[in-house]
C-alpha cells in the first residue's frame, strides 16, 4: 500500500516514514501544504496522513481540497491540535480518523490498517485466496497452513493482489501502490520480485496461483493453475 505523509517536522516525518516502511508500506513524504497538493495531482495513494499545522497551505485547507477531488481516499489527521472542536472540525471536513500528538506508533499503525481494510471492504486483517492466507496485521503468510518467508516488497505485492483477487491488475498499478514515487517504472524490479514470490509459493503449493494475463497484467484467484502462464 502506498501512503502520503504530510508532516512539516522533518525529524518526526523521518521517524514515521521509517516505521511505516518497516511495516511494509511505500511512503512519500512532503513537508508543506502546497507540495502535498502537487503530489496528490500526479500520484495515486491508498491513504494520506495529514498534519494540520502546515506552512504555505494550512492542513485543513489541504483536507478540503483533497476531499473535493477524491471522495474515496482514506485520510488520517495526525495533529497536536487536541481540542474536541478540532477533532469535530477535522472529521466533519472529511477526515476518516484523527490521532493526537504525541502518539504511540503502534496505535498509528493499527489505525492505518483499520482504514485500509475499510477501503477494500475487508472486515479483518486476514486475506484468503486459494490455499494462501495473509495476515496484514501480523505480516504472516501461510501456504497450505505452512509459513513462508517473504521480503517486505514481496509481501506488499501479494497483499495488493489478494485485495483485488479475481481482478487483472496491470504492472503499472502494482508499482503505483507498492513502490515510492521515485521508482524507475522501466526497471525489471517488479518482474524480479514476482518471480521470487511465485517461486516461494509454488515450493509449497505445486501450482501457480499468480497468473500472468499477457498484455494486461497479473491476477490471483481461487482458481489454481497447474502451469505458469509466463
Amino acid at each position: 500500500m502506498k501512503l502520503l505523509l504530510i508532516e512539516d517536522e522533518i525529524t518526526l516525518s523521518n521517524i514515521i516514514s521509517k516505521g511505516l516502511r518497516k511495516s511494509g508500506y511505500a511512503v512519500d513524504s512532503v513537508f508543506d501544504g502546497e507540495e502535498a497538493l502537487e503530489f496528490m495531482e500526479i500520484n495515486e495513494y491508498d491513504l494520506v496522513i495529514l498534519d494540520l499545522n502546515l506552512p504555505k497551505i494550512d492542513g485543513m485547507e489541504v483536507l478540503k481540497r483533497i476531499r473535493r477531488e477524491n471522495v474515496d481516499i482514506k485520510i488520517l489527521i495526525l495533529s497536536a491540535r487536541s481540542s474536541i472542536q478540532d477533532k469535530i472540525t477535522g472529521l466533519d471536513t472529511g477526515a476518516n480518523d484523527y490521532l493526537v500528538k504525541p502518539f504511540d506508533f503502534q496505535e498509528l499503525d493499527a489505525r492505518i490498517r483499520n482504514l485500509l481494510r475499510r477501503s477494500f471492504t475487508q472486515e479483518n486483517s486476514v486475506l484468503s485466496c486459494a490455499h494462501i492466507k495473509l495476515d496484514s496485521a501480523k505480516k504472516v503468510v501461510l501456504v497450505k497452513d505452512l509459513p513462508i518467508t517473504l521480503t517486505k516488497k514481496e509481501f506488499s505485492i501479494l497483499e495488493y493482489l489478494m485485495l483485488h483477487r479475481g481482478e487483472v491488475i496491470s504492472s503499472e498499478e502494482i508499482i503505483e501502490h507498492t513502490w515510492d514515487s521515485e521508482v524507475d517504472l522501466f526497471s525489471n524490479s517488479l518482474k524480479f520480485h514476482l518471480y521470487s514470490l511465485r517461486k516461494k509459493i509454488k515450493e509449497l503449493s505445486d501450482v501457480e496461483v499468480i497468473r500472468t494475463i499477457r498484455g494486461h497484467g497479473y491476477m490471483i484467484s481461487d482458481k489454481l493453475e497447474e502451469e505458469s502462464n509466463e
